[in-house]
């Protein structure tokens, strides 16, 4: 089910991620659950997107995630 803000995430992803890492997180999952909508693994998938967008974002360093440097053309 969708998320409406950051409170409502599963604990794995409230107490590990920063706040915005957490609002990539929701933003992506509830797109991705969207758009599998009528998918018997819709949940799995909507999660399974939404981590690969914060990785996108963010690096695991030790037992924190941190922001990915940007590159200089980006």
């Amino acid at each position: 089910m969708p998320y409406r803000n950051n409170v409502e995430l599963p604990p794995a992803i409230r107490l590990h991620l920063p706040d915005h890492g957490q609002d990539v997180y929701r933003e992506a999952f509830n797109y991705a659950y969207a758009a599998y909508a009528g998918d018997a693994e819709r949940d799995k998938r909507a999660h399974m997107m939404a981590w690969a967008a914060v990785k996108r974002v963010y690096a695991k360093a030790g037992d924190q995630w941190v922001p990915r440097r940007q590159s200089a053309s980006s």
